[in-house]
């Protein structure tokens, strides 16, 4: 790496950046950032990274969720809380029912900027810049809600430690003790047609804590009954925040981007000759890069060579995003690739930017049933070409919103209107999640019974 420093990326062509209009705030705003406490820790990236070599190697699960693109205005502890106990049902869900270590990473504390597929956004004959994400602009459809301000930037890095300090208080603090399974349903699940059989988890579950108390363990022998470790994410869009927040470990001499744990390459920037490849290259986090419908099989290898050139089993995470019509047809003869070149990557499926589409009341959504559908082809060209499927990666809310249809609720068009939240793309709500978690635990047993 003696050819890469954390700046190095703008030599590169650099796609999905705002346009600041006032260049010397910008390059203030990132000095600022940059003398910042880091958000992570490099000990905290280490350990996330051994646990997805044992992704890797078939030995755990990646449960990858949150916002599609957090915003300022809904930042509250109850809605940081309510996403967290989701997350942590749903790898509840996964872990008995698979029989395997769930890894579990929050699209959170951090994930404010989103690429946007035209620069500019009309409505009524008015055209202004796109809604990038709080951390670049405002949602708000006037000239000056939607000028880039690098003050946001600030504003994000100081939500997002809050955001982490309270998910930590509460996956070390007593919310993720497993005796409290019975107390994670939120109010709204209580109706969930699925209940009964989340019951008779938490039972099973409470009943096999018993039995280990009994035989003399307990949280003071095995803390992990009590807490649990969680990691956050973020798609790494804004190159000028990660590289202000990118520092050296004096221990190893290492760069990590120290703005979460994991983050990823969108589909729209993984150009090899651009900068968003370069920067990743450089940091010693565990990445992720976005494969949709239009990546071919040579491509795919020059971007896991560019991006884990020693094949380090946990480094890169391919990120499937394709869609439930085309994903048969376009998967296997990619990862059949990656097996005959022995390239050490971890598979994931990204069910969620494959099947958006438009409901006939006007609202963006996505359907639970392909969004499934989805799930469930992933894992099958997985077991027919002898991989493994190590995870999935979801846009989803603890709030009880109404922004996808179907789930055992049948949420339908009509019904979008009622609790439609998000500033950007359509997430499951808890209830949905929830089912999705049984679902899912179902594939995956099976998955690993082929092993």
């Amino acid at each position: 790496m003696a050819n890469w420093s954390p700046n190095s990326w703008r030599d590169k062509p650099i796609l999905q950046q705002p346009e600041y209009p006032d260049s010397t705030k910008l390059s203030a705003v990132e000095s600022e950032l940059n003398s910042a406490p880091p958000l992570v820790f490099a000990e905290e990236t280490r350990s996330l990274y051994k646990s997805l070599a044992d992704v890797c190697e078939g030995k755990a699960f990646i449960l990858q969720g949150g916002d599609c693109a957090e915003s300022f205005s809904d930042f509250s502890a109850a809605n940081i809380r309510d996403t967290f106990k989701t997350l942590l049902q749903m790898a509840v869900v996964l872990t008995y029912g698979g029989k395997c270590p769930v890894v579990k990473i929050a699209r959170m504390a951090g994930q404010y900027a989103k690429p946007r597929s035209a620069d500019f956004e009309t409505i009524d004959g008015v055209s202004l810049p796109s809604y990038r994400g709080d951390i670049v602009n405002s949602f708000e459809f006037t000239e000056d809600a939607r000028i880039p301000d690098p003050d946001r930037l600030m504003k994000a890095y100081h939500q997002s430690a809050a955001t982490l300090n309270l998910l930590r208080a509460f996956a070390q603090g007593g919310l993720a003790d497993l005796h409290q399974v019975n107390r994670w349903n939120m109010s709204f699940v209580a109706a969930n047609p699925l209940k009964d059989k989340f019951q008779q988890l938490a039972e099973r579950i409470q009943e096999a804590l018993e039995f280990m108390e009994v035989c003399g363990i307990d949280s003071t022998v095995a803390p992990s009954l009590k807490e649990t470790p969680l990691y956050t994410s973020h798609e790494a869009l804004l190159l000028g925040y990660e590289e202000a927040l990118t520092r050296r470990d004096h221990l190893s001499g290492d760069w990590y981007d120290c703005s979460a744990h994991f983050v990823w390459i969108g589909e729209r920037t993984r150009q090899l000759d651009h900068a968003h490849i370069e920067f990743f290259r450089g940091i010693k986090n565990p990445i992720g890069v976005k494969v949709g419908p239009g990546m071919q099989e040579d491509e795919l290898i020059q971007l896991v060579d560019a991006l884990n050139p020693d094949n380090i089993p946990g480094r890169l995470t391919l990120i499937t995003r394709m869609g439930a019509d085309v994903l048969p047809e376009k998967l296997p003869k990619l990862v059949r690739r990656i097996q005959q070149e022995g390239r050490k990557v971890i598979w994931t499926s990204d069910p969620m930017h494959g099947n958006t589409e438009k409901s006939t009341t006007g609202y963006k959504t996505r359907s639970f049933n392909n969004i499934l559908r989805e799930i469930s082809q992933f894992f099958a060209v997985h077991k027919s070409e002898g991989s493994y499927p190590g995870g999935v990666h979801l846009e989803m809310t603890g709030q009880h919103v109404t922004e996808c249809v179907g789930g055992a609720y049948g949420l339908s068009d009509e019904d979008l209107s009622q609790r439609y939240r998000t500033q950007c793309d359509p997430r499951l709500n808890a209830d949905q999640v929830l089912e999705l978690g049984f679902l899912v635990a179902d594939l995956l047993k099976d998955a690993r019974k082929a092993r």
